[in-house]
């Protein structure tokens, strides 16, 4: 059943009716990223809300009864939802939304301070609805802050693979990052759209409602989440610490071939990594068709990543490979699912870099921290009004706060917003937001959406090709540093 419509915004929103100044006709609002953690933002996730949300007839007579009769008890009185405003959008236009969306193509990595989205009412008699569906459009912070979390971090496992490992190992970065990340998310609706985002970038995913989701709202042409039979501890500890010899020896003959990722810290990971994988299996795991992934799963990451390379290399050998790097044989790889994020990442690689240890031994799980540790700050989004049309006029729409810092001083406020009606436009390889009727460049800010109607569609395919185009220039362009 779909969900009501005229429940989703905030409470507020639905006295402004009234608290608009007589005679308003037109609100024109736009969506940026205002600053953050980082430099540029991968815009993706409209689809999913125009899909889900607002193509079509919107809401029902239903859904308006529904809708008083909440808004009576939430407010304790009656004059503030007007049944009448939702009813003349039934009558007039079938229950389609009059307004126009316009947003960058999905999977661009833009620059923050720049407009990703403009909405604005195509009916006069419906200025209200262009704020009144902030609420549920500002929700594209997420996927985009996901989105936007996965591509830095690409952009971290590019530079170390170019610095460290072999130019054929590079096939295997679609599959460094993977997302462990349902279980530590709020909801399955954050599940599937989080999850999507990361697959923007990345292909390692045991979020499997997410490759649905690209598939039912980016009608994605093939599956783009994929994983491993991996163990877990209830597998791992079934017999006990005295048996864990015996179920080491069954998952191997489990999967005979093929990648198998094992959890080897329910007792003494350095303990398993040198007399059970690395002696008592060695053998075994050196004729398998397929690698042996190791995953130690507690203790500091980066200490603990050392002493497990060190005892892989003793036990199980190694080559050196033609940037100098130690790589263990291809029946051995080692991952790292626990404590990662977006500062541990680099790090992590730093120090193998430095002790002469390649990045194509390692690949990584992260679960919280890339679904869930993000909020709508993480990237400083807003949606703003920057132009409206009172009583026949046109008002270019601004807020310039003034905010005193930590010394007691007056500043002019990162939150100052943009007048106007905008354009995205590309200038000297770069994206400038500027006034509609500046420059003669052409709008990047593609119509999406029109009075109920998707008007342009991107498959997941696009998304990605997009991204990765993305994250080509921003590696010429010598940004693939670590974050600090």
């Amino acid at each position: 059943m779909k969900t009501n419509l005229l429940l989703l915004a905030d409470a507020y929103k639905y006295s402004h009716h009234k608290l608009y100044y007589p005679g308003t006709t037109t609100i024109y609002s736009y969506l940026e990223s205002r600053g953050g953690l980082f430099d540029n933002t991968v815009f993706y996730g409209l689809q999913y809300y125009l899909k889900e949300y607002l193509q079509g007839p919107a809401f029902t007579k239903e859904d308006i009864d529904e809708a008083e009769e909440l808004m009576r008890g939430v407010f304790g009185r009656s004059d503030v939802f007007k049944r009448s405003n939702f009813e003349y959008i039934l009558k007039q236009h079938g229950g389609h939304l009059p307004v126009k969306i316009k947003a960058v193509a999905e999977g661009t990595s833009v620059p923050v301070h720049q407009a990703l989205m403009t909405i604005e009412n195509t009916d006069p008699a419906c200025f209200w609805l262009t704020n009144f569906l902030e609420t549920l459009l500002m929700q594209v912070w997420y996927p985009s802050t996901v989105a936007t979390l996965s591509f830095e971090m690409k952009k971290i496992v590019e530079k170390y693979f170019e610095l460290t490992s072999d130019d054929d190992a590079r096939s295997a970065i679609n599959f460094v990052l993977n997302d462990f990340g349902f279980r530590g998310v709020s909801s399955v609706e954050s599940a599937g759209l989080g999850g999507s985002a990361h697959l923007v970038n990345f292909m390692g995913s045991d979020t499997v409602y997410a490759s649905r989701v690209a598939q039912k709202y980016y009608n994605a042409k093939q599956v783009y989440g994929m994983s491993v039979p991996a163990t877990e501890h209830s597998i791992m500890t079934l017999l006990g610490q005295a048996g864990e010899k015996e179920v080491f020896g069954h998952v191997l003959e489990a999967y005979p071939e093929g990648i198998l990722s094992c959890v080897s810290d329910s007792y003494n990971i350095f303990n398993a990594v040198e007399n059970l994988w690395g002696e008592m299996f060695r053998d075994q795991i050196l004729n398998r068709k397929g690698a042996l992934v190791i995953r130690p799963d507690s203790g500091d990451p980066i200490q603990t990543l050392l002493k497990v390379f060190d005892i892989l290399f003793d036990k199980f050998g190694f080559t050196v490979n033609s940037k100098g790097y130690r790589m263990l044989p291809p029946q051995v790889r080692v991952i790292q699912g626990d404590g990662v994020d977006h500062e541990s990442i680099p790090a992590i690689y730093e120090t193998l870099k430095s002790k002469g240890i390649a990045a194509a031994n390692l690949v990584l799980g992260m679960g919280g921290a890339l679904l869930q540790k993000v909020n709508r700050d993480t990237q400083k989004f807003a949606l703003k009004c920057s132009y409206a049309e009172v009583n026949g006029k046109p008002v270019h729409v601004k807020k310039a706060p003034m905010e005193m810092n930590a010394e007691g001083e007056m500043i002019p406020s990162f939150k100052t917003s943009k007048a106007g009606k905008l354009k995205l436009v590309m200038e000297e390889g770069t994206f400038k937001t500027m006034a509609l009727d500046a420059s003669h460049l052409p709008d990047q800010l593609e119509t999406v959406f029109e009075n109920g109607s998707l008007t342009r569609e991107h498959t997941f395919e696009q998304v990605r090709e997009r991204a990765e185009h993305s994250l080509a220039n921003a590696l010429k362009k010598n940004q693939a540093l670590p974050i600090n």
